[in-house]
């Protein structure tokens, strides 16, 4: 069965065979059809697609390296100059075909070449279905300060499948979940106290990501260009962006995005408390509830400066305040708060010293 979510100018399709991806390609007359993957998705997604729309032996494959460390703009340009040698003009179709990383270059680098080809996004994994795929945002990183170059450009549609799903290891999944856990902490206490239930491991989670998609795309409709309520959807992330591009620049093995997003709350949580009314004992349970998920990250003293320098270089600062949207309770969120670094740093160490 097909379920719908009609977003912004296109429509968000939730399906295991993904009929309407087949649907969608052969009712449409694209001068050429090229798919964007990195080396995970090509080896174990492609096969998958090609079952639905055998004719994509035909089409022109693009890939890239995986993790977020290649999403910058040296990557874009080699996908920019392939375009170029595929012969793709502005009537041709970008798929992209991967987790965040994939939808956020691909659709950067679509919306740009020529001045903007059409794309759709069939995202893989947790976290790119529930966050990344939907919403029209792309970007790549520079300088390990997180889409910081990017377009709000609406894909032609999004069709999401938890049959990819099926690829993924553990810790990618668990990476994605602090998205859901998140939507649930900003927009809605019962999603949040129902992310206490599932099983990771074992449960369909098709019910889960359609509610999480949801969520998102009620905020993204009353502001797509976030310029108020959609800045909810950055909790978490003024600290945790900085988190993962300091991971991302230094650990051997770097924190996912959902990782240090989720290190993220935790702080941002301190913060909504000190600042905005968040109660203690909601404070607690944001912890209890990463605590079941995610492993623990050591913070150290000395990494504070070059933290707090990657969150000065945050999009969401304003006139060089730190701009946060933090929680007043389990279910709202507010923006277009301010915050001092005394404060941050305050947070650092909440999280630093929490008992293990």
């Amino acid at each position: 069965m097909t379920k719908e979510i009609a977003s912004l100018g296109y429509t968000v399709y939730f399906e295991k065979n993904l009929d309407s991806l087949a649907s969608f390609i052969s009712t449409r007359e694209y001068s050429q059809i090229l798919i964007l993957v990195d080396r995970n998705t090509n080896d174990h997604c492609l096969p998958l697609l090609q079952q639905v729309i055998p004719q994509i032996s035909d089409y022109d494959i693009i890939e890239v390296d995986p993790g977020e460390e290649n999403k910058n703009i040296d990557f874009c340009i080699g996908v920019w100059k392939t375009m170029l040698d595929f012969g793709a003009d502005r009537k041709a179709l970008m798929i992209n075909l991967g987790g965040g990383v994939v939808t956020d270059l691909g659709g950067f680098a679509a919306a740009t070449y020529k001045r903007g080809i059409d794309f759709i996004q069939v995202p893989t994994t947790l976290l790119s279905q529930v966050d990344a795929s939907v919403g029209g945002k792309t970007g790549i990183d520079l300088d390990n300060v997180k889409n910081i170059i990017g377009t709000f450009t609406q894909p032609q549609a999004v069709f999401i499948s938890s049959l990819f799903l099926k690829s993924l290891d553990e810790r990618q999944t668990r990476s994605g979940f602090a998205e859901v856990i998140k939507h649930g902490l900003i927009f809605d206490r019962a999603l949040f106290e129902q992310t206490q239930y599932v099983n990771l491991e074992s449960d369909d989670l098709d019910d889960i990501i359609y509610r999480s998609v949801a969520i998102k795309n009620e905020v993204i409709t009353q502001d797509p260009t976030e310029k108020g309520l959609r800045k909810i959807l950055n909790f978490g992330h003024t600290i945790g962006h900085a988190v993962e591009g300091y991971s991302l620049l230094h650990d051997e093995n770097p924190l996912l995005h959902g990782e240090a997003i989720a290190l993220g709350m935790i702080c941002e949580s301190y913060l909504s408390h000190k600042l905005n009314g968040l109660k203690e004992e909601d404070l607690q349970r944001v912890v209890q509830r990463f605590d079941a998920v995610f492993d623990r990250y050591t913070l150290k003293t000395e990494m504070y400066d070059e933290l707090l320098m990657l969150m000065q270089n945050d999009k969401k600062n304003e006139a060089k305040q730190l701009g946060f949207a933090l929680l007043a309770d389990i279910g709202k969120c507010d923006y277009n708060l301010f915050v001092e670094e005394a404060d941050i740093l305050e947070s650092l160490n909440f999280y630093k010293n929490l008992p293990i």
